[in-house]
């Protein structure tokens, strides 16, 4: 990830254009560039976007790489694999000119995280403050590396943490028992 010293507010930030199709994450008012996603990441997003369409959740309400302005420092953007909406929230979205769901919107229902070599800190520590502070109530950090899905429920404040390896049934607080095994999940 290439990083740019020059400060942005979220103004400046969401008003950017290099002319290019970059995408950028703000990291404390700094201009992140991201690298492509792996092919492995991708396909894993990919498969819990279609199995959480076959949960019945309407494809309104799911999205991938929609960004979210979450709390850091300064400024702090980030673009989750998958995301669930929530009616709310959805309807706060429809018409906007950037998918970027703003402070002032609801949270989504669930963000899910697949985890990149070398990016464990951002995804374990950093986004788990920024997305608990946001109020998000379930977050999932899908680590292809550990081969775990670690399901995170916000309860009272904190995030309490469930981690699932091999064949071991999901259990999401949003949609109960789930016909789901990390070693699915991880098998994309």
């Amino acid at each position: 990830m290439t990083r740019t010293s020059q400060k942005m507010t979220l103004e400046e930030y969401l008003n950017y254009d290099d002319g290019t199709e970059t995408l950028y994450e703000l990291v404390n008012g700094e201009l992140v560039e991201m690298p492509p996603e792996s092919e492995r990441n991708r396909r894993i997003a990919m498969f819990l976007l279609v199995y959480f369409a076959q949960q019945g959740i309407p494809s309104q309400r799911l999205t991938m790489k929609t960004e979210i302005v979450v709390s850091g420092s300064r400024a702090t953007t980030r673009f989750p694999d998958v995301m669930i909406l929530s009616e709310e929230l959805e309807t706060a979205l429809q018409g906007a000119r950037r998918s970027t769901v703003m402070p002032e919107m609801p949270p989504p229902l669930l963000v899910v995280e697949v985890v990149s070599p070398g990016q464990e800190n951002r995804d374990y520590r950093y986004k788990r403050s920024e997305y608990a502070a946001r109020g998000i109530g379930e977050y999932w950090i899908v680590d292809p590396m550990q081969q775990t899905v670690t399901v995170l429920e916000w309860v009272e404040g904190l995030y309490e943490e469930t981690l699932y390896e091999g064949d071991r049934p999901i259990f999401s607080p949003l949609f109960g028992n789930l016909n789901l095994t990390a070693s699915q999940v991880l098998q994309g």
